[in-house]
């Protein structure tokens, strides 16, 4: 059985002046949507997976959002010019995990939600794979 899940993603205090988008699709064919240029504030990302048991029992996440094998699935928010940004000298992607989502929490709640860190401790934006990771709630 199938069912659909909403997501959302608190990016805490990215640097402002620099663009971030959630990555729709995955290797050389993908858009970007919900843009958001940020100006040092918390940006917020929402969307929705579809999740089916997978072989293991555990849940495994679908959908044009989603990106990585079965057992270590994540999304994307690219940033600066990936995010479509012209005359910007970040070129970059956060890698959001969404392991740790179990069936429990989907049974429980039609939306989760996970807050990530916005800015490196070198000031500039965080990217690679968010750590360390809060988890969802």
């Amino acid at each position: 059985m199938e069912r659909e899940l909403n997501l959302i993603i608190i990016l805490e205090k990215p640097p402002p002046g620099v663009d971030y988008a959630l990555q729709q699709g995955g290797g050389n064919n993908y858009k970007t949507v919900q843009t958001q240029r940020s100006s040092g504030r918390d940006l917020k990302f929402t969307f929705s997976v579809r999740v089916r048991e997978a072989k293991d029992g555990q849940p495994n996440f679908l959908g044009s959002f989603v990106q990585g094998p079965t057992a270590e699935r994540f999304v994307y928010l690219d940033i600066g010019a990936y995010a479509g940004q012209t005359n910007t000298s970040w070129s970059r992607r956060l890698k959001i995990p969404l392991r740790g989502i179990t069936w429990e929490m989907i049974e429980k709640n039609k939306s989760l939600q996970t807050r990530v860190p916005g800015t490196g401790k070198d000031g500039t934006p965080t990217c690679a794979t968010v750590k360390p990771f809060a988890g969802w709630s």
